[in-house]
């Protein structure tokens, strides 16, 4: 079920839905309807417009408005029903639903996959814990480029950094780009070279490319600070 957009004036949705029933009433087949549904809605028209005119400020009373207003909602929903149907319809094209007053849908924009790759900071090495930052390396000051959500990080232990994704360890995905501590097994030497890469992602779960990844040495017990 759509959701149309009335006029906000009882005298602005009369002359709207009096186009209407004029077009559906010449050429109901035309826009994807039958006679019978042009005869339906201009009863709940006139319904609308004799309730409209009961109001007239020399006659209005409370009653009166009472029955305008329950008129005026026949009409939305009947005006509604058609708009459906007419929807349904896929002949109709766009330039029949604007002439009838009813915008056609908006397609949504297709959301792309990230292009950009994030900068992996390395802040610190304590024993066999490492702690990184990641930060759009296109400068954006919410720390993530626009249209993503988050960034999905990777490690890696060895003396080379591998270039296929499968073979790096998944550490996790975060939403809030700040410091990520990255824990490897307290069996590994002092000395031992690891490595991290990440990449961003959308709301859709699309992923974009990895950066080139950054590697430091585990301390091992000690305590090593990045320059």
């Amino acid at each position: 079920m759509i959701t149309l957009s009335f006029p906000p004036s009882d005298t602005g949705l009369l002359a709207w839905s009096l186009n209407l029933r004029d077009l559906i009433t010449a050429t109901p087949i035309a826009f994807g309807l039958v006679a019978a549904d042009a005869t339906a809605y201009g009863v709940v028209h006139a319904t609308f417009a004799s309730a409209l005119a009961a109001c007239d400020p020399s006659q209005r009373n409370k009653a009166a408005v009472v029955v305008k207003n329950a008129a005026r909602t026949s009409l939305k929903a009947a005006a509604t029903l058609l708009a459906n149907k007419i929807y349904g319809t896929a002949t109709v094209t766009d330039a029949q639903k604007v002439e009838l007053g009813i915008p056609p849908r908006s397609s949504p924009t297709p959301i792309p996959a990230p292009t950009s790759m994030p900068v992996i900071e390395v802040l610190s090495s304590t024993a066999w814990t490492v702690q990184i930052r990641l930060r759009d390396g296109e400068g954006s000051s919410a720390g993530k480029p626009a249209g993503t959500i988050g960034a999905s990080v990777f490690s890696f232990v060895g003396a080379v950094a591998p270039t296929d994704i499968g073979a790096w360890k998944f550490e996790g995905s975060i939403g809030r780009v700040k410091r990520i501590e990255v824990g490897f097994d307290n069996t590994l030497a002092g000395g031992t070279k690891v490595w991290f890469t990440a990449f961003w992602f959308n709301g859709r779960k699309q992923s974009g490319p990895p950066c080139a990844p950054v590697g430091t040495n585990l301390p091992g017990g000690g305590v090593s600070m990045a320059a």
